[in-house]
């Protein structure tokens, strides 16, 4: 199925069913009173997170969402049936806005979270209510209310411990494939990865991270060039950012200085988290030739890092030939020894 991580969908919860108008007959009780029952609740509609489910495309198939009216109120004081809830599946990460007013209603971030998106209508009062001394035989009862309705935007962020950010075939996806068990689709050419994939790493005291591998940044991504927004919003919620530079590239610091102005101006908030540098292609020169020491040097400049306070750590690596890994994977954990991993709390066998 198509990645897809932003649509808006219609939702209508059930009415209520109306009210009965009835009046007991039994032998021998010609006059026993009203005795119609009321109408049931219409059914909620609720969104719940799936880790099963990776895109919202699913949810395109229809115009709208509704659940089931509740049934009219019945003789002998017997209320109606309630509407049957619906549940729409959607992925973890799921942001639940409301379409017009741009309010934010929700955030699936958990494994089986749920959200009430509309409430179902109140059943109508039967006329067995609306007896008095006065009128005794009322020939009236209550509608049910309507249910609630409402336009939803869905915005999909991807939950990861780790993102990895690069330039166009700057390795990423071979990285990924590499160090976890994730099978993204690779290829010696820019635009290989079209959607976000996730991949998990598995530590020595088998400690586990979820990282993003994000699709290629390009100048002006912010704006949403390129795949522009469409992948943007999925670095929102890691907690370290992997920058990964093609050692090969023309001007590596240039590239650096280019990741680092988009993620910018999206977000001010992203340049200032814990940050791994990763000099990747490093099977392609000498890892102690002075071509990739200058370049070290250079990235290492503290015009680069002002909004984290310190420069970090950088790291040669060759995605290709599996080489560097060893140091990357120690520094990565490192950084979340006193924090709670995403991997602990998303992926089966984690409890609270």
């Amino acid at each position: 199925m198509k990645f897809i991580d932003e649509i808006e969908i219609h939702v209508k919860a059930g009415n209520g069913g109306p009210g009965a108008v009835h009046f007991l007959h039994e032998k021998y009780r010609e006059f026993g009173g009203p005795d119609g029952g009321d109408g049931g609740k219409g059914g909620d509609i609720y969104l719940k997170a799936n880790s099963g489910i990776q895109t919202l495309g699913h949810l395109l198939k229809k115009e709208i969402y509704k659940a089931e009216n509740g049934e009219a109120g019945k003789s002998r004081n017997k209320s109606g049936k309630s509407g049957e809830d619906l549940i729409l599946q959607v992925p973890q990460g799921t942001v639940v806005e409301d379409a017009d007013s741009g309010e934010i209603l929700g955030d699936l971030t958990f494994p089986d979270s749920s959200f009430l998106a509309v409430k179902g209508g109140k059943g109508g009062l039967g006329n067995q209510h609306f007896a008095t001394s006065v009128n005794q035989a009322p020939l009236h009862a209550k509608p049910g209310f309507p249910g609630e309705e409402k336009f939803l935007r869905l915005n999909l962020k991807l939950i990861a411990d780790a993102g990895l950010i690069g330039l166009p075939n700057a390795g990423k996806s071979t990285l990924l494939s590499v160090i976890s068990k994730s099978h993204p689709r690779i290829a010696d050419y820019a635009f290989t990865t079209l959607t976000p994939n996730l991949g998990v790493i598995t530590g020595d005291d088998n400690r586990r991270l979820i990282v993003a591998d994000i699709p290629g940044i390009i100048e002006g991504a912010h704006r949403g060039a390129g795949l522009g927004l469409s992948f943007l919003r999925h670095i929102e919620r890691v907690e370290v950012i992997l920058y990964v530079l093609d050692i090969t590239s023309v001007d590596p610091a240039e590239d650096l200085r280019t990741l680092q102005t988009e993620l910018a101006s999206y977000s001010e908030a992203l340049t200032e988290r814990p940050v791994l540098v990763l000099l990747n292609k490093m099977d392609c020169i000498d890892y102690d030739s002075e071509f990739a020491v200058s370049i070290s040097e250079k990235l290492k400049s503290p015009e680069f890092w002002k909004k984290t306070g310190q420069v970090p750590e950088f790291i040669f690596i060759s995605a290709k030939e599996k080489k560097g890994l060893e140091k990357f994977y120690s520094l990565l954990f490192d950084l979340f020894q006193d924090v709670s991993s995403l991997a602990e709390k998303m992926l089966p066998g984690w409890k609270e």
